[in-house]
């Protein structure tokens, strides 16, 4: 299915580190590599490095007043609470502003390679910080990597770019950057902002024409309601857009295992997701693809495996989900983590879903939230609400 493929990677993206007791460590990232490449999946890709965004580039969706004072923060280590640097959620730290501009630097590589077409599809894991707003750092997110790649490429003369992010926090920040551009259609797929932050991300919150889509799912939604809502909701939406490129966040923090948060994903789940956006990009965007990491806090469990079936998922070599993960990963997960690796790439789950257009019940708070949406944004599509 897919023509080159792309994964921007450097060593030093791991020097985005909040410190030892903050949820969003980098070893993540490291153990995610190191699992990939153990089992083959780096051998089907291209390799590419990347340079810090420059402060110009950074502009292009962050304040040059707010760049300049995390820069400040980044000479001294020390705090500056009015840009949000020193709270427990965004520690301030020496180097924060180099680390923070190379994941952007990153993001930005991918999205030149898609758009001048050096690459179909291209992937930063290390990316997905969607929680950055304009002139303040927010969750555990410096400079909105996803929305500096977007707003390059409209820069550069793209008229529709779509953004799908499914992590399980609201992608409020990338969605706030471009709420009322009608060349941009974000969709995010979240738990409650009832029940989780950002506290963002009802269905009422539209943009411009219907073009922010907020899909609020409850508490304790597992993985045959998740990927129900995802396909009621998502693949229209990209259908009737068309958008020149896809952009998608890939936060894993949807598991059943994540302690930040109440949705009950597995693995498979969430493979299943990346496959559907995959054939999704294929179908909508003419195969131009830039996928992302985002958020995630079960560091060896899940985060590897998760994001290795993406790139595995991109490089149209997709695991067998019974692939055993090998005993070298398994013993460098020890000694750098001191913890029991998983055995497999899955979960043991087969995850499966009832399409929606097979009835609606609204005594079930998922077809509620599926409605809730599709009520609110379906009609300025053009689209038939189904119900």
């Amino acid at each position: 299915m897919s023509r080159s493929v792309r994964v921007v990677w450097d060593d030093a993206l791991t020097s985005y580190n909040f410190g030892p007791d903050h949820p969003l460590a980098p070893v993540r990232v490291e153990l995610t590599m190191a699992l990939a490449r153990e089992l083959g999946v780096l051998a089907e890709v291209e390799h590419a490095n990347c340079a810090p965004a420059t402060d110009d580039e950074l502009a292009l969706v962050h304040g040059r007043a707010y760049i300049e004072a995390v820069k400040a923060v980044s000479r001294t280590g020390r705090p500056d609470m009015s840009v949000g640097l020193g709270t427990t959620d965004n520690p301030a730290f020496a180097g924060v502003h180099e680390a923070s501009a190379l994941i952007a630097g990153a993001s930005l590589a991918a999205a030149r390679a898609v758009w001048t077409g050096e690459a179909e599809h291209a992937l930063n894991v290390a990316g997905g910080l969607h929680h950055a707003m304009p002139s303040a750092a927010s969750g555990f997110c410096v400079y909105n990597d996803p929305a500096l790649a977007i707003a390059w490429m409209l820069d550069r003369g793209a008229t529709r770019v779509a953004y799908v992010d499914v992590d399980v926090h609201h992608g409020d920040g990338v969605q706030a950057m471009f709420y009322d551009d009608p060349r941009v259609l974000t969709i995010s797929l979240h738990e409650s902002p009832r029940t989780l932050f950002p506290g963002t991300g009802f269905p009422h919150e539209t943009g411009a024409g219907g073009t922010a889509v907020n899909v609020a799912l409850p508490a304790g939604c597992g993985d045959s309601d998740w990927l129900r809502a995802f396909h009621a909701v998502v693949p229209p939406l990209l259908r009737e857009f068309e958008p020149e490129v896809l952009v998608t966040q890939h936060g894993c923090d949807s598991h059943a295992l994540d302690p930040l948060a109440h949705l009950m994903l597995s693995v498979d789940g969430q493979r299943a997701a990346y496959e559907a956006l995959h054939r999704l990009a294929h179908e909508t965007a003419g195969g131009r693809w830039i996928a992302t990491g985002g958020g995630g806090y079960e560091l060896v469990q899940v985060v590897p495996r998760a994001w290795t079936h993406l790139i595995a998922e991109a490089s149209g070599h997709p695991l067998d989900p019974g692939t055993e993960t090998p005993a070298a990963w398994r013993e460098f997960v020890r000694t750098r983590t001191g913890e029991t690796a998983p055995l497999t790439m899955t979960d043991g789950r087969r995850p499966e879903f009832q399409d929606f257009s097979a009835g609606y019940d609204p005594g079930d708070p998922v077809d509620r939230a599926i409605v809730a949406t599709r009520n609110a944004v379906f009609p300025s599509h053009g689209l038939d609400l189904l119900l």
